[in-house]
């Protein structure tokens, strides 16, 4: 059960003092909430994730617990740092794992554990499904993320994608543009290989736009649904098996051209 507590501070105390005496929750339950992030105050007019438990608070100070269990028990899927180019990284992010989290907590996101594990600030990029697999790019400073949010926001950046759909398809760079939510979306889909006897395929399919769930609309539009699509196709025994494999553009920070793939064991799709 979901719920959001908000409390402001009658007297000088801790924010676990505050928060438990106002919820009823232990103080350890506390403690662990708000250290995956659903814990909120404001800091300098800007409302942000407050950690520390033992923070002195002083009175009239306002803050929000957005409390749900279900939430705080996940265990996140762990990520893995592909390539450090110091003013940004590049991280394989497994099924399942967020790409950012929301207002009920963030530690099963990947920004979360970017943080955690470089120790450094970490802005986010772009987004990519929590259902789906895959490249993603982390900043390590604003100016750096303005640039690279650029790449994507610009359609410089080429994302290469693969996914494997039901049904046996032979195609080579189809166009499927059908509109998503109103606006115009691109995508185009190469069949990289077949398999008669599963009646699946695997494409390749290469994105203009940055729609949400694109992929997984278009390929359902042309009769050929992502396996383990639970939206748009049918649930299966595998996660959603579409995978951002590739990324390639001019770098706005190095001024060079950059290339980044998935190493060869982290870029293969349920058989």
């Amino acid at each position: 059960m979901r719920r959001k507590f908000d409390v402001t501070v009658k007297q000088p105390e801790t924010a676990s003092e505050a928060l438990s005496e106002a919820s009823g929750l232990p103080r350890q339950r506390i403690k662990d909430a708000m250290n995956k992030g659903a814990c909120w105050w404001t800091l300098k007019g800007k409302k942000v994730r407050l950690r520390r438990a033992t923070k002195e608070l002083q009175a009239g100070t306002q803050l929000q617990l957005y409390y749900d269990e279900n939430v705080l028990n996940r265990k996140p899927e762990a990520a893995i740092l592909v390539e450090d180019k110091s003013r940004y990284s590049v991280w394989f992010k497994p099924h399942g794992l967020l790409a950012q989290g929301s207002q009920w907590g963030d530690h099963c996101s990947l920004l979360r554990w970017a943080e955690l594990e470089l120790k450094r600030p970490c802005f986010l990029i772009h987004r990519l499904d929590g259902d789906a697999a895959g490249l993603m790019l982390i900043a390590h400073d604003s100016k750096a993320a303005g640039a690279l949010s650029q790449c994507f926001s610009g359609r410089t950046m080429t994302k290469r994608y693969l996914a494997r759909v039901a049904g046996v398809i032979n195609t080579q760079d189809q166009l499927i543009d059908t509109p998503i939510d109103g606006k115009a979306a691109i995508s185009h889909a190469s069949t990289l290989s077949t398999d008669d006897a599963a009646e699946t395929s695997l494409l390749q399919v290469i994105i203009e736009t940055g729609r949400k769930h694109q992929i997984r609309k278009h390929l359902q539009s042309i009769g050929h649904p992502i396996i383990g699509d639970r939206l748009y196709g049918k649930p299966a025994g595998v996660p959603l098996q579409l995978l951002a494999a590739s990324l390639e553009f001019d770098c706005p920070l190095s001024r060079q051209r950059v290339t980044l793939e998935l190493p060869r064991e982290l870029a293969s799709l349920a058989e």
